[in-house]
C-alpha cells in the first residue's frame, strides 16, 4: 500500500471517529428532544454561515470551469462541421465539373 493511500484511510478514519463522536454525543445528551433538534438546527445553520462563501466561490469556480468547456467544445464542433461542410462542397464541385477541371 503506497503512503498517499494509508494518509488518506488514516484521515477518513479520524473524520469518521469526529463524527462518530459528535453523533453520539448529541444522542446521548442529558437534553430533551426538543432542546437537541434546537442545538442541531443551530449547529445546521452556523455552519450554512460560516462554509456559505466558500462553497459560494467553489460554485463559481465550477461555473467558470463549465462555461470554458463548452465554449471549447462549441469551437471544436464549429470547426468540424466547417470542415465537413467544405468536404461536401467539393465532392458536390467534382461531381458537378469533373475532378481534371477544378486542378
Amino acid at each position: 500500500m503506497c503512503k498517499k493511500d494509508s494518509s488518506f484511510s488514516f484521515a477518513m478514519g479520524i473524520l469518521g471517529g469526529v463524527l462518530g463522536g459528535i453523533i453520539a454525543g448529541v444522542l446521548l445528551a442529558p437534553k430533551s428532544g426538543k432542546e437537541t433538534r434546537d442545538d442541531i438546527k443551530q449547529c445546521m445553520k452556523d455552519f450554512a454561515e460560516a462554509s456559505g462563501p466558500h462553497i459560494d466561490n467553489a460554485k463559481k469556480q465550477a461555473m467558470e470551469s463549465i462555461d470554458l468547456v463548452k465554449y471549447k467544445i462549441e469551437k471544436q464542433y464549429n470547426k468540424i462541421n466547417e470542415s465537413i461542410k467544405a468536404k461536401n462542397l467539393l465532392k458536390a464541385k467534382e461531381k458537378e465539373y469533373g475532378y481534371e477541371e477544378l486542378n
